[in-house]
Parts: structure tokens; sequence; C-alpha cells
């Protein structure tokens, strides 16, 4: 990942570092978009040092920053496709090949997860999420059967 100044992980904050490895993990498409990084740490910041000032403890503002730091990020689609890919495709693919071989699929699948609003935070539990999967399915297949792993 290239890396400016404001985002290498010694310039980052608490809620910088966090989100950052959240996005590694569950988005990593967004790992590299610094102004949503840094914009999501300043707010998260800002709602934690608002709550306190306002008397709330310490619990309660690091529940509230929390939930401004990962607003629109509970689903992952990237998960998904992990998940898929271990529940439907474990023959097919070797389990220490999963992470690369969803790494090198994911880009792919822009046009596919553009037709469902993933940022909503409940999506997981929606009708949608089920034919995501579906599709999901169908789209690893498909190239499992054009291109192998790679």
């Amino acid at each position: 990942m290239k890396q400016n100044k404001r985002t290498a992980p010694a310039e980052l904050s608490y809620y910088g570092l966090y989100l950052l490895d959240y996005l590694r993990k569950y988005h990593p498409d967004k790992v590299i978009d610094t102004e949503f990084i840094t914009g999501r740490e300043e707010a998260a910041a800002e709602t934690f040092e608002k709550a306190r000032l306002e008397g709330s403890s310490t619990e309660a503002a690091q529940e509230e920053a929390m939930r401004i730091l990962l607003e629109g990020l509970h689903f992952s689609p990237y998960a998904l496709l992990r998940e898929v890919v271990e529940n439907e495709f474990a023959d097919e693919v070797a389990a220490s090949d999963r992470e690369a071989f969803c790494r090198e699929l994911f880009p792919y699948l822009k046009n596919l997860l553009g037709g469902y609003d993933t940022s909503d935070d409940t999506f997981a539990l929606s009708p949608e999420h089920d034919l995501l999967y579906t599709e999901l399915t169908g789209t690893v297949m498909l190239y499992l059967e054009s291109y192998g792993i790679q």
C-alpha cells in the first residue's frame, strides 16, 4: 500500500489505526482512500471529545465514536466473498489459497456489488443478502470454470 505521510501508521490516531486495520480485513478496496480514513478518524475523535465534554462516561463516548467510525461498514462484501469461497468452494480452492483468490477476484465484482446497497448496516439481515450470496456463488463458479485458480 502506498502511503502518504498522513496515513502512515505512525501518523494515525487510535481511531485511524483501528479503522485501517478494520478496512484491511473487511473492506480492502477502501484502504487506499486516505480522505475517507482521515475524515472518519477525525469525526470519531471529535465525537468522543464532544461526548466527554457533555458528561458521557468514557465507555459511552467510546461507543458513540466507534459508531461514527464504522458507520456503513458493518456489512463487508469482501467477507461475504470469503464466506462463499469457504462454504461453497472448499474443495476447489485450498485453504492456503483462499485469501489470495478472494483478493484477486474481488475487484471484478464491482458491477455485481453495485446492484446492492451494502452500505446499510442491516444489509446482512435482508433478503437481498441471500440473493447476493447466490449471485456470488454463481460468479465464483463461472470464474473458476473459465480461469481456474491463478
